[in-house]
């Protein structure tokens, strides 16, 4: 390959879509085992690459000059190879000062938590110290100089008001872990997290639903690849390429996710949204009853709502898994907090907000099936809508007007 980027598992990646934003090159993933490290690098068979976990260490010592930052940090995620020269940069550093800017993360004058220990850690404590933070610990599950424990930091550091996460936990495919309890913590006011896929981890999920201002890090990604784009060509960087990147690589991996009372138009708004966007078009409930081999009415009566829930948080996590959908969900899918951040990790959730008078009860619907069902399901259910939507749209105008509405809150919220 010609450029790329390399590391050990890269099925969550983003790179090459970013790349593919501003870039004419070819932009390749090559997973390379620990073992074939070393036969890479001497080859070095290549004019310009990234370098993702776990080799942003590794590298250096295939290298013939390291940038000052990039020593200073103790970590390179770009090479560049000059007429047979190897040369490392960290470009990761702006992307980080580039994700706690936009997101308006103050860190002078704060205590900070740094959670891992690799090279994004390293380069996360350089950019704290370069922001002016007043105390920067490294927390680690294994305890060694100049790391403190997670027990050391819950007991010790309560009083932190900014937590980076720099470790893999709560990545894909295994999104819902969470490395930190942030209950642990009253005085934060800001998470950053370098995870990028899922779009939004549990991590970033649990400190928006305290009101902490919190990020995952495709904006990072976006930021260092254009500071890297710079580097493979020998170019200033455009900064303007940065939130291009960002909103091109976000609209075309996030999940649009509708919500609302049943017959509120979800599955025909999702339909519409999905001939306008390309993204493939799932309903929940279909979803379901291809699985049961049923109707959801019969298998209601035949095995009961506790059984259909638990089938449909299955389906539920298993569409959300991967992004560039439009999902239209069961009228009870947001019942369960699990469904809700599952939904929220890789997508908008979008209401449609459809009066009570406009919407239709119907034999085939277990828990709508007459005015008096609806008219309590509605009272029971429109405030849970509202509380876990990201936007609001008003589903009482034609269809092409709620469909434009949606696309439009698709694009804006980032």
């Amino acid at each position: 390959m010609e450029y790329g980027l390399i590391g050990e598992k890269l099925g969550h990646s983003y790179s090459k879509q970013i790349h593919s934003s501003f870039a004419d090159y070819e932009y390749v993933l090559k997973e390379i085992p620990k073992d074939e490290l070393d036969a890479f690098m001497t080859a070095h068979e290549f004019k310009a690459i990234n370098v993702t976990i776990p080799y942003k260490e590794k590298v250096i010592p295939y290298l013939d000059y390291i940038d000052k930052n990039a020593e200073e940090i103790g970590a390179v995620n770009t090479i560049v190879n000059h007429n047979g020269t190897l040369k490392g940069y960290n470009t990761d550093f702006y992307g980080m000062i580039a994700l706690i800017k936009k997101n308006g993360i103050e860190l002078s004058g704060k205590k900070v938590l740094i959670l891992g220990t690799g090279g994004t850690s390293k380069t996360s404590c350089c950019v704290a110290k370069s922001l002016g933070a007043a105390q920067i610990l490294v927390v680690s599950r294994t305890p060694k100089d100049g790391v403190i424990t997670y027990e050391e930091a819950y007991s010790d550091h309560s009083d932190a008001d900014i937590i980076i996460n720099t470790t893999p936990v709560g990545m894909f495919p295994k999104e819902e872990a969470a490395p930190v309890d942030l209950d642990k913590f009253p005085k934060l006011s800001g998470v950053v997290d370098a995870i990028f896929n899922p779009l939004r981890s549990n991590l970033v999920l649990a400190a928006e639903q305290k009101g902490i201002p919190a990020c995952g890090g495709l904006y990072m990604l976006s930021a260092q690849a254009v500071y890297a784009f710079g580097h493979f060509t020998g170019s200033e960087p455009n900064e303007s390429f940065i939130e291009k990147a960002y909103r091109d690589v976000m609209f075309g991996v996030r999940n649009i996710v509708l919500i609302g009372m049943p017959s509120a138009g979800k599955s025909t708004i999702g339909k519409a949204l999905a001939r306008k966007t390309g993204k493939e078009f799932v309903d929940s409930d279909n979803v379901i009853t291809e699985r049961i081999g049923c109707t959801i009415s019969e298998f209601f009566a035949t095995h009961g709502e506790k059984a259909f829930r638990d089938l449909e948080t299955e389906v539920i996590k298993e569409l959300s898994h991967t992004g560039n959908k439009i999902i239209a969900t069961g009228g009870g899918a947001i019942l369960r907090p699990e469904n809700v951040q599952a939904l929220k990790r890789s997508g908008i959730i979008i209401m449609i907000d459809r009066s009570i008078d406009n919407l239709t009860p119907t034999a085939d619907r277990p828990l709508l099936q007459n005015r008096e069902m609806l008219e309590k399901l509605f009272a029971d259910r429109y405030e849970i809508y509202k509380n876990n939507a990201d936007v609001i749209i008003d589903g009482n105008r034609p269809i092409f007007d709620v469909t434009e509405l949606a696309y439009k809150s698709a694009l804006e919220v980032m």
